[in-house]
């Protein structure tokens, strides 16, 4: 399976929905695929600046090391020189708080990444979680 416009089109307005039922602050939200590459991205009216720039980081932390930004987190905790060196190899940039969130078929093979920002880190990966399940496939935000 790949990830197509419609499906990442599908995921930003129905992590948009969950936004607005629980009154998030204004996000932006990057879709990545397989190849590191923006297939969507959507910015809510009110958001700041820097919100493409993070979401897209987060999203690039999930596929850069095929696991969901919680993990990350926890990574950077338990190693932190290895995180500190891998920022600086890593394209793209890479935030590693959840809110990355890898974009998993019914079968388990990853397809892409969502990255949000632009409420709390939790309430971000909530919203991702809630987009990737609303679009029929499977969310991996890691283990905290």
């Amino acid at each position: 399976m790949t990830l197509t416009l419609v499906t990442a089109q599908t995921i930003i307005a129905k992590s948009f929905d969950h936004a607005k039922a629980s009154n998030l602050k204004p996000l932006g939200i990057v879709i990545l695929d397989t190849r590191g590459t923006v297939v969507a991205a959507a910015i809510q009216d009110g958001s700041s600046l820097a919100r493409f720039d993070v979401a897209r980081a987060k999203a690039n932390a999930a596929m850069s090391f095929n696991m969901g930004t919680r993990s990350l987190e926890k990574l950077a905790k338990e190693r932190p020189h290895f995180l500190a060196g891998a920022l600086s190899a890593v394209q793209g940039g890479m935030v590693p708080v959840p809110g990355g969130v890898l974009i998993k078929s019914t079968d388990g093979k990853i397809v892409g990444a969502v990255g949000i920002s632009g409420d709390t880190s939790d309430n971000d990966e909530a919203a991702a979680l809630a987009g990737i399940q609303a679009a029929g496939l499977v969310g991996d935000g890691g283990q905290g």
